[in-house]
């Protein structure tokens, strides 16, 4: 039987700039992305599956064969009758991008509604994957359904991972932000911040007072990205550095973190090795920054130092 990925969140309209003032068209999202590179790189004994929910139309079908083109499982994503995808575009300067949005009518902020269909995807994985963009965008009532539904996973002894992926634009405040991302972590088992936002949103001063803050709230392990200066690997007792890889020219910093995540979880789960998985995720990360869009072809990608 085979082994299985579960990834829950937001998948959107992707539109990049093109030549000649075009734009091209992709699909992408924090928790997506992420299993998009955990799928390229885990061997075929396992699966990995999106937990969302798309609109009847024509985009939400073109969504849901993309993620068949690629190897994402799409039985757990609902259809919602007059629904849609969101859609974001990406803004590029230098290299560092910035985001337009609109998301208000995404069918994926009703991803939750559906508790005996989230419990049932949750059992049938031994790894889920969250973000703070996932909590962001349910209504408060799905928040508490699964996170409820989390914490039962943890309890289970299922490997939680759960990337903070601040973004307070989507927050009706500060305060309830930082609760819910603060929750989030409480049901998960590993929490991989970025650090720029630990220290904006929590006012963490260091890398150590970010690792303290997640320990306290009972998280077992954490990995803080931080850039240009690597990562920290806290598992237990053990604290490792790993230093970026090099990268030239930054074309789009678009899916970074989120490829970092999905490289990571796919070389741990083969290696149970934190900062080895750790040095491949900061190569991963430093390939996809040199090419344009969220997803980048496994052509233009570092081989995973693990035999299949």
């Amino acid at each position: 039987m085979a082994r299985r990925l579960l990834s829950i969140g937001e998948c959107m309209v992707e539109l990049m700039q093109a030549d000649d003032g075009l734009m091209r068209k992709s699909f992408a999202g924090d928790t997506f992305n992420a299993a998009y590179y955990a799928r390229l790189f885990l061997p075929s004994d396992w699966s990995v599956d999106y937990l969302t929910a798309v609109g009847t139309d024509t985009i939400s079908d073109e969504m849901l064969a993309f993620m068949d083109g690629h190897g994402i499982g799409t039985a757990n994503i609902a259809r919602i009758e007059g629904g849609a995808p969101g859609l974001y575009m990406i803004h590029l300067h230098n290299g560092e991008r910035s985001f337009s949005y609109w998301r208000s009518v995404s069918a994926a902020k009703l991803l939750a509604r559906d508790p005996h269909r989230l419990r049932q995807a949750i059992e049938a994985a031994e790894i889920v994957v969250f973000s703070g963009i996932t909590l962001a965008i349910l209504p408060l009532e799905d928040v508490d359904t699964l996170l409820a539904e989390l914490r039962r996973a943890k309890a289970s002894g299922k490997l939680v991972a759960f990337d903070p992926n601040i973004r307070p634009q989507l927050w009706d405040s500060a305060e309830r932000m930082r609760a819910t991302i603060s929750d989030g972590a409480r049901a998960a088992t590993l929490v991989m911040p970025s650090f720029d936002d630990e220290a904006a949103h929590f006012g963490d001063a260091s890398i150590d007072e970010t690792i303290a803050r997640y320990q306290a709230l009972g998280v077992a392990d954490v990995v803080v990205k931080d850039g240009a200066n690597g990562a920290t690997v806290a598992f237990g007792e053990a604290k490792t550095h790993v230093a970026s890889a090099a990268v030239g020219l930054v074309i789009d910093a678009t899916g970074a973190g989120d490829s970092f995540n999905g490289g990571f979880l796919a070389r741990y789960i083969l290696t149970a090795d934190a900062a080895s998985s750790a040095r491949f995720a900061a190569e991963l990360a430093a390939a996809v920054i040199r090419h344009h869009g969220a997803l980048v072809a496994r052509d233009k990608l570092p081989a995973c130092p693990v035999k299949r």
